[in-house]
């Protein structure tokens, strides 16, 4: 064959035409895959199908229940949503349409201007969605200059993309149409709009949700179950972005370039201490607590969180006493293992329960106990002589990522429990239809801090994460809408803070390692922000347990 390129798929090397469009070449591996190929990975990038083979190499097949696809397929439908919307009310009724976060297995989305939402208006929509992924019409890309691309923004009133693009360094932006409906996207698209056959749309608050099918089960719309108590944490959050004037990612820029960090870190530090306060004072008004449960998942501050409550409460004359559940971690030898043969060190069997609970049921009944500490190095736990022993005003505050799971102090009574679920709910838009994913602001923040405390490079948090996230899943996400009060640890500024410590961590892994691909897209990221000092962050911030320099000695 003449100008052949040879790729190599699922370990078969095969010659195609030069030029070949990566559509055609997976053409013949779909049919004996169960869920669609919507992307592929050649010379260590992603790459749209509508791209073409022009070099010899491996080809790595991405379908809709791999994590990447699983976003592009979100993505897509979100511009398919969109296209939907102005083609029926016109962009002289809609003034715009804000994708928020996450709402259970959906996006929740706001619309402003004269079009009347109600679920007939939606059914509409959902209608005509459904004829878009018929017709399979190409989701084309074009890539434009950053000055074009800002001038078009504002042409279209998208006024979020383009104070976005004023501080981005790159000299091209890629823009994704379907017919002549055309928006910026953060990240890859499917071929056509037909790849986007699942979702449902269902009033809900103020708002609509966009229900979606997730990795797991990508041909299956999930049954929507709202979380009420996540669901007002971050609508509150949101509130405080808008009082100090920064929903998105261009105006927290605007306000760093015109006036500093100072007035943002001060406020946004504020905020949190009050928070932190009224949660002491519905502690201490509650009259019969005495065990504090914090719960969250991995890089939400829980550490922190805990020491400037304990300060909360000591304030109001309680003697609370921090202590982590890590402590209780089961010698190393003998953590049970994953489905995947790697050690499980967030399933609950990790934890020695059972002592947990002796010496948990021993201070409640006001006897004297010797605590545990648990040596990261060794993988031992060890006794150093911490005794304690509680009086009337004494409190524990307990932090590990099983504090609402009540398996986890079963011999406790209920009404001698408080708890709180605490979670970096990340308020901060890229812009009005590109959303920053919570799990990434964690991610971020344990980049930097197991860089920092446990000498492990990025790469191997990065590795390391899909199996935090599974634990998540199974051990304090469906334990979170039990808790007494939730806690925002998310930090308005903090991104651009992170970015300073995060990117020599990232360029330090290399394009042959499998975990570039997530290298590369943070890179991309931290992009967007204009880059803060991190001298002005107190030192009893949140963010200074991963940054260092906490009082707490985090």
């Amino acid at each position: 064959m003449d100008h052949a390129v040879k790729l190599t798929i699922n370990g078969e090397t095969r010659e195609f035409p030069m030029g070949i469009t990566y559509k055609e070449v997976v053409k013949e591996y779909e049919k004996t895959s169960p869920v669609p190929v919507i992307l592929v990975i050649a010379g260590g990038k992603i790459c749209e199908l509508h791209k073409k083979a022009e070099r010899d190499g491996e080809v790595r097949l991405v379908t809709t229940k791999d994590s990447i696809g699983n976003k592009t397929y979100k993505r897509t439908a979100c511009l398919v949503l969109l296209k939907a919307i102005y083609d029926l009310a016109g962009k002289e009724k809609v003034d715009k349409v804000v994708l928020h976060y996450s709402v259970g297995s959906g996006f929740y989305f706001t619309m402003e201007g004269e079009q009347k939402l109600d679920q007939a208006f939606l059914d509409q929509v959902k209608k005509r969605m459904t004829e878009l992924v018929e017709q399979k019409i190409p989701v084309k890309k074009r890539s434009v200059g950053t000055d074009e691309a800002i001038a078009l923004f504002h042409y279209h009133r998208m006024y979020d993309k383009e104070k976005l693009f004023r501080y981005r360094r790159v000299s091209r932006v890629n823009i994704y149409s379907i017919e002549n409906f055309e928006d910026y996207f953060y990240g890859a698209m499917a071929y056509d709009t037909g790849y986007v056959p699942y979702f449902d749309l269902k009033l809900y608050d103020e708002g609509f949700v966009l229900i979606l099918p997730e990795a797991k089960a990508p041909d299956v719309l999930p049954e929507f179950r709202p979380q009420e108590k996540i669901f007002q944490v971050q609508r509150d959050s949101e509130e405080w972005g808008r009082k100090l004037e920064i929903s998105t990612v261009g105006e927290l820029n605007d306000q760093i370039v015109s006036q500093g960090i100072q007035k943002i870190l001060l406020m946004q530090e504020a905020i949190q201490e009050s928070g932190i306060a009224r949660i002491a004072e519905q502690i201490v008004e509650a009259g019969n607590k005495k065990f504090v449960m914090i719960a969250g998942p991995s890089s939400s501050g829980k550490t922190t969180f805990s020491h400037r409550l304990s300060i909360q409460l000591a304030a109001h004359g309680m003697k609370p006493h921090p202590i982590a559940v890590d402590n209780y971690f089961v010698n190393r030898e003998h953590t049970p293992l994953d489905e995947f043969g790697e050690k499980d060190y967030e399933c609950l069997e990790a934890i020695d329960v059972e002592q947990f609970n002796k010496d948990m049921l021993a201070l409640l009944n006001g006897e004297r106990i010797e605590l545990p500490v648990f040596n990261f190095k060794t993988g031992q736990r060890e006794y150093k002589g911490d005794f304690l022993q509680l009086g009337k005003e004494d409190i524990l505050v307990i932090e590990g990522i099983h504090g609402l799971n009540d398996k986890l102090s079963y011999a406790l009574p209920k009404e001698s429990k408080f708890k709180i679920y605490i979670s970096a709910l990340t308020q901060l838009n890229i812009d009005e239809h590109n959303r920053i994913p919570t799990t990434d602001g964690r991610l971020i923040r344990r980049i930097v801090r197991d860089a920092r405390t446990r000498g492990t490079s990025a790469k191997d948090t990065i590795a390391r994460w899909p199996s935090v996230r599974r634990g998540e899943e199974k051990n304090i996400f469906p334990y979170q809408e039990e808790a007494d009060v939730m806690f925002n640890s998310a930090l308005i500024y903090e991104l651009a803070c992170l970015k300073v410590y995060a990117e020599p961590l990232l360029f330090g892994i290399s394009k042959e390692e499998p975990e570039y691909l997530e290298a590369n897209r943070l890179l991309k990221f931290f992009d967007y922000f204009v880059a803060v000092p991190s001298e002005e962050v107190p030192n009893n911030s949140l963010l200074r347990e991963f940054i260092g320099g906490s009082c707490f000695n985090t």
